[in-house]
Order: C-alpha cells, then structure tokens, then sequence
C-alpha cells in the first residue's frame, strides 16, 4: 500500500509531474525568449505564478453556474494526471496498463478540453463563451488526426495497449520508422490540443483577453494553467512512447535519461512552432486538419496495413 502510495504521489506520480510541469513552462518560455532575442524569464518564475494564483482570491462572475464554474479545474487537472500512469515511460511498463487502456488515455486527455468549454461556457461572460466556442470547434477538428494517428500505430503493433505498443516496437527497433507520417501529424494536432501557436485561438489574448479562462482567477485559474503544464508532459510523453519507442529494455536509469531526452525535445519543437509561426483563424485551423491532416492520418493506417500484410507473409 505504502508503495503504491508514493507511486501515485510521488514518483512517477503527482509530485513527478508537479516539478516536470512546471519546468517545462520554464524551458518553453526561456527557449521562447531566447529565439526571439529576449532574456526570458528565471527558473522559478512558473512556480512564483502558481504560489502567487494560490494566494489570490477565487471571485465567481455573479451570473455564472457556481458549481460547474468551480468543479471544471478540479475535474482537467484529475483527467490529466490520471492519463499520465498508463503511459510507459522508460521501460516497456507503464505504472497500470491493460488491453485498451490507448483509448482510456485519448478518453482523459479529451476531457481537459471540455472542462475548457465548460468552465469558459458556464462564466457566462462574453469573452469566455467566444473562447469556449473557439475550444469545442478547434477539438473536432485536431482530435480526428490525432486519434487516427495514434491508432495508426497500434494497428501496426497489433495491440489496443500502451505497454503492449511499447514492448512491440522494443522488439522490432526499425518498425516505429513506418510512423513517420504519423508522428508530424499528431504533433501538429497535440499544439491544438495545448492551444499553442499557431493553435492559440481559443485563448487569442489581442482579441478575447483569456478565452474561456477570462472570468477565472485564484486558485481555480492556478489549476487550469498547472493543468496546461501537466498536460504538455502527458502529450509529449504520449508522443515519446507512441512514436519514438526507443530507450526501452536498456535498463531504468539509461531508460529514465531517454525519455527526458526525448519530452525535451518535444517541447523544444513546441517553442520552436511558436516561434517560427503566427496564429491562424479558426477556419484556417479546421480546413487544415480535415482538408491536410485527416487524410495524411488515413494514408498512415493505408501504409500501417500495407507494412502489416507485409510481415504476416
């Protein structure tokens, strides 16, 4: 029990993800800052933004549904961490894993968006609803790619498990090259999903101040933002262990460096698209995953098939 408990909370747990999360808005705004010749900011300014929101008040807009309003951070933040431990991480393992649990995790990593919508909705404040509009139109329009991608994969691995992907491709080292195209494609849908530039409509803050966070403050608003964070961990590492499965079996501390090596790098392409691209218009956003994005994902299952045919001959 004891075990299990710092697990869940400790390492790889809650507290893991806690300091990983917070260190990743580090690097990204530092990275960020640096690309654009500024000398961003210093390592603990994520950490001194997240005490500081604790300490504030929480003010709930007068005409806002309090309950909803209120429950929404709690309920992302829960989704987030929760999708976290059917992740393989550095070994072939992930802390709970059964066959199916790929569509558990793409199930929790959706539900942060729709607390978006929903706590940006239930504000009823102007900007808020236009934010929380822009959230539920922008998830149809990454999540398709994403999830064909993703599934993609595992038709190729032959398993609906994280860790049975894992162990799959660990085996057959050369086989994650086949995912190639489907790696650009759910990387580009993962900015969607972390509303990063180019995909920062929902939030836009020369046109809608915060989007569906406008009205949020306090407490609730830290939860949302280290929300954000932890969610940028769990999609890099959802990434790493889908698309880049190497690392495994070489042991847990040669293991443990690979998979930091690999999220850095996740998250040094992130600030890099934010860097090198300017937003795009809601309607540019979803012409470009369905009319671009959606058909890519079905050639990556067409050549998955194919590869798969392939190897049973």
């Amino acid at each position: 029990m004891l075990k299990q408990l710092f697990i869940l909370l400790v390492f790889p747990g809650f507290l893991f993800l806690l300091t990983s999360g917070l260190l990743a808005e580090f690097i990204d705004r530092r990275l960020y800052a640096r690309l654009q010749n500024r000398q961003g900011p210093p390592w603990f300014q994520p950490l001194a933004d997240f005490i500081k929101l604790l300490g504030k008040e929480d003010i709930v807009p007068q005409e806002a549904d309090t309950t909803v309003f209120r429950l929404m951070p709690l309920v992302a933040l829960s989704a987030t961490v929760a999708a976290f431990f059917y992740i393989p991480l550095w070994g072939t393992e992930a802390m709970f894993s059964f066959n199916g649990d790929i569509i558990v995790v793409l199930y929790l990593l959706m539900l942060p968006t729709l607390c978006f919508f929903l706590g940006g909705w239930y504000s009823r404040s102007v900007f808020s609803s236009i934010g929380a509009v822009r959230v539920l139109t922008q998830l149809f329009a990454y999540e398709v790619p994403l999830f064909i991608c993703i599934l993609a994969s595992s038709l190729l691995a032959n398993t609906w498990s994280l860790s049975g992907m894992a162990a799959f491709y660990s085996k057959h080292p050369g086989y994650w090259l086949f995912n190639l195209i489907g790696f650009g494609i759910a990387f580009i849908s993962l900015l969607g999903k972390l509303e990063k530039v180019p995909f920062d409509i929902p939030e836009a803050e020369t046109e809608i101040v915060a989007g569906s966070f406008t009205e949020y403050s306090g407490r609730l608003l830290a939860f949302f933002r280290l929300t954000i964070d932890i969610e940028l961990i769990v999609g890099t590492s959802l990434l790493a262990a889908v698309f880049l499965p190497f690392g495994f079996g070489v042991g847990p501390y040669i293991g443990f460096v690979i998979y930091i090596l690999k999220v850095l790098l996740l998250v040094a392409l992130v600030s890099l698209s934010r860097t090198i691209f300017a937003r795009l218009r809601i309607d540019q956003m979803i012409n470009l995953c369905w009319k671009y994005l959606a058909p890519l994902a079905f050639l990556q299952v067409l050549l998955n098939l194919i590869a798969k045919g392939v190897m049973v001959k």
